[in-house]
């Protein structure tokens, strides 16, 4: 039984449809995060299964039980918001309190100077006490227990946020966005943070973030929302060698994935003025996309440049070198090919150890040459194209006599 259930969820203001009929099971335990650019739906989604926004149509279950009709504080699960939202006159242990306190008095005993002698505040102080510092300690916070949140950095706020969560033992824990105000030192170590957190509490997380890089070192799965929709919903690897379409396909991996016009001619691939020997698709005919992700080529004889020749590689191409970006142990050499100049191309070459290089030393015509098991296919519209027979001239080059990108 999943964890978290959505059927068919729609949300629309007036006309504008903000969610079109989602549905996604999270197992118990599961990391998924729901990654999109600005306006897709992914915040809107997350405050509907929180409970602080109903939708027009669809249903949720959490743990096979409905809670569409259930309120926040009803629904068993923890949020922890962009801004942080602490109480700014309240110490951290307050800050930590306040969802415990929330939950086991009634209202009137919460009063200020009434929750200080009221007896339920009194018998269940040192249990809130024990489970606070229990939290603390778990996200290394306990030295700030006294502090209040101007007294605090950013990354220790963000972990008065999440301790703020977790310590009402929930069984679903939604973040929304919760990294976006952190520097990117910072957001590096909360990121690794988060990671571990779910991995010690077992806790089911649905993450919201804009991030490609979040989403793919965090979750299990990642769910790619466009307008409203699931455009896919797979884990992080298949996302990035299997996307279904070409969205995905570029919205996955930096530097992005190269795209080039192709069409099949008798069996071949032309690319520009270039008949290649390539996997093609079964069937494929008329226009198509090929594409391939940067580390998907090599260059021919630039020294202090690694080449694999165990690859199954294409004929070489002549590749105009424009720029490059030096990143230590490899580089990204950008440029097009001499066939196809409007169209700029990013290939990640692996350095040998002590190579210094310089967009002087490699500028000019290059031979580059694909990886035929790294080539994606897309239709017209964008489709992945799957089914694949090798040409006859392909599968005699290949060592395994078949080629599968």
């Amino acid at each position: 039984m999943p964890m978290l259930s959505m059927r068919d969820i729609r949300k629309a203001y007036g006309t504008n449809q903000i969610l079109a009929g989602l549905s996604l099971d999270v197992d118990e335990g599961e990391f998924v995060s729901l990654v999109g650019p600005s306006g897709c739906g992914k915040s809107t989604l997350l405050r509907i299964i929180a409970g602080l926004e109903a939708q027009d149509h669809g249903s949720i279950s959490i743990d096979g039980k409905p809670v569409d009709a259930l309120p926040p504080k009803h629904r068993e699960i923890a949020m922890v918001f962009q801004d942080y939202a602490l109480y700014p006159h309240m110490s951290v242990a307050q800050n930590m309190a306040m969802p415990l306190i929330m939950a086991s008095l009634p209202w009137h005993a919460r009063l200020p100077l009434i929750e200080r002698i009221h007896p339920l505040a009194r018998r269940g102080r040192p249990a809130v006490e024990a489970q606070i510092n229990q939290t603390a300690r778990h996200l290394g916070i306990e030295h700030l227990l006294d502090r209040r949140p101007a007294q605090l950095s950013g990354g220790q706020r963000q972990r008065v946020a999440l301790g703020r969560a977790l310590v009402r033992s929930p069984k679903l824990f939604l973040m929304d966005e919760p990294l976006s105000n952190l520097d990117a030192k910072l957001r590096t170590q909360v990121r690794k943070e988060i990671a571990e957190l779910h991995a010690s509490s077992k806790l089911t997380f649905i993450y919201v973030t804009h991030d490609q890089i979040e989403a793919m070192t965090l979750s299990d799965r990642v769910a790619i929302m466009r307008a409203g929709s699931f455009v896919q919903v797979a884990p992080p690897v298949t996302l990035y060698e299997d996307p279904d379409n070409v969205e995905v396909a570029r919205f996955i991996g930096s530097p992005e994935i190269n795209l080039l016009p192709t069409e099949v001619e008798n069996g071949r691939l032309r690319i520009g003025d270039r008949l290649l020997d390539a996997v093609i698709p079964k069937g494929a005919s008329g226009d198509l996309l090929v594409a391939f992700r940067p580390e998907a080529a090599q260059f021919d004889g630039i020294a202090g440049l690694s080449h694999d020749r165990s690859r199954s590689t294409s004929e070489a191409l002549d590749f105009d070198v424009r720029s490059i970006e030096d990143h230590g142990a490899d580089l990204v050499v950008h440029g097009a090919l001499a066939t196809e100049p409007s169209i700029e191309l990013r290939v990640r070459a692996q350095k040998l150890p002590g190579t210094q290089m310089s967009i002087a030393r490699i500028a000019g015509r290059k031979a580059l040459r694909l990886d035929r098991e790294g080539l994606l296919f897309f239709d017209a519209d964008g489709q992945r194209v799957r089914d694949r027979t090798v040409s006859s001239v392909a599968a005699a080059a290949s060592p395994r006599g078949a080629l599968v990108p």
